[in-house]
């Protein structure tokens, strides 16, 4: 693992270990395997957080290909919904948090379909249907993924805990924010208008 005070990391590392954002469950997959620093006595797995780091910034760079409301973003779970919401709010992308709609990808018919180039779920099981409509659209999936999930259908992986609320609003809250820089809508980090709290609801 490498040095943390070796490398620049987007936020403060106190503030990654206060969010909680590294702490898994007690299920692992090999799929997450490379992501995952050791396991505590408790059997709880821990994410190395220089590769949550690393992860963020490579998924702010791949969203940032697209157009804002290009994007769709997924969330079921309750902990997940207000982050999402608000990322998608400050960035303008299209919002589908609660119970997603079979169809919502798939079926032109339907009075919820939308036709995202992309979709980004708050988690891989939580979003199934959402994950596996956009498969069968050939639509790009990329996820914040837990301990225990693996990688079917998805194109991309944010590893992390996917269940903590404000380890969820310091993941949305850096997304947002690297999208927005990588775009040219903001300057710098520092230049972001939104405060983490305000993704914590």
């Amino acid at each position: 693992m490498a040095r943390k005070k070796d490398v620049q990391l987007l936020v403060p590392l106190e503030t990654y270990l206060s969010s909680g954002v590294h702490i898994g469950t007690t299920f692992r997959t090999k799929d997450m395997e490379p992501f995952i620093y050791r396991t505590r006595p408790d059997r709880l797995n821990i994410f190395d957080i220089v590769k949550i780091d690393e992860r963020l910034r490579i998924g702010g760079r791949f969203l940032s290909y697209y157009e804002p409301s290009e994007i769709a973003v997924v969330a079921r779970r309750k902990h997940a919904q207000h982050a999402a919401r608000k990322f998608a709010e400050i960035i303008g992308a299209i919002s589908i948090v609660g119970r997603f709609v079979p169809g919502t990808f798939t079926n032109p018919e339907g009075k919820e379909y939308v036709e995202p180039s992309v979709v980004f779920v708050s988690d891989p099981v939580a979003d199934r249907e959402a994950v596996l409509e956009a498969a069968r659209a050939r639509i790009p999936v990329m996820a914040i993924a837990n301990s225990g999930n693996t990688f079917s259908y998805l194109d991309l992986v944010i590893p992390g805990n996917n269940r903590g609320r404000k380890s969820l609003a310091l993941i949305y809250w850096i997304l947002a924010r690297e999208y927005m820089l990588n775009r040219g809508m903001i300057e710098g980090r520092d230049k972001f208008p939104v405060k983490l709290e305000e993704f914590e609801g």
